[in-house]
């Protein structure tokens, strides 16, 4: 899939319109944490996130994320837009909520790029 595939499928707004919208797309994640993007990411994604602030775009250009999605119809700050602008991530607006925009990429055939995280499981005093 493509990025202008995509915006089709989230209903996004495409934020920075000179994005390359033939960017293809190999899988999702979601995530409000970016310390879990870099920990369990894998490259050419779709980032679906509720955050909007500049670090954003940082972790997806360490990361090679293919497209950024603010869910819940959240609109960044020009900080946010300029630094996409600078890194050539597209940054979309959808109003949809991070589950159902999951959902819909999982129905549309994109596999999860969350790689597994091979820590312990929790111990008992946690549960």
């Amino acid at each position: 899939m493509n990025v202008k595939s995509l915006l089709e499928l989230v209903e996004g707004n495409l934020i920075n319109p000179d994005s390359n919208l033939e960017r293809e797309i190999k899988g999702g994640f979601g995530a409000d944490l970016m310390s879990d993007v870099l920990a369990s990411i894998q490259p050419e994604a779709v980032l679906l996130t509720g955050l909007c602030n500049p670090q954003v775009v940082r972790t997806a250009q360490m990361a090679d994320v293919a497209a950024i999605v603010l869910v819940r119809g959240k609109c960044p700050p020009q900080e946010t837009i300029d630094l996409a602008l600078q890194e050539q991530i597209p940054l979309i607006s959808s109003p949809l909520g991070m589950y159902e925009l999951s959902g819909r990429l999982y129905r549309a055939g994109l596999p999860s790029l969350e790689g597994r995280i091979t820590e312990q499981p929790c111990a008992n005093d946690c549960v």
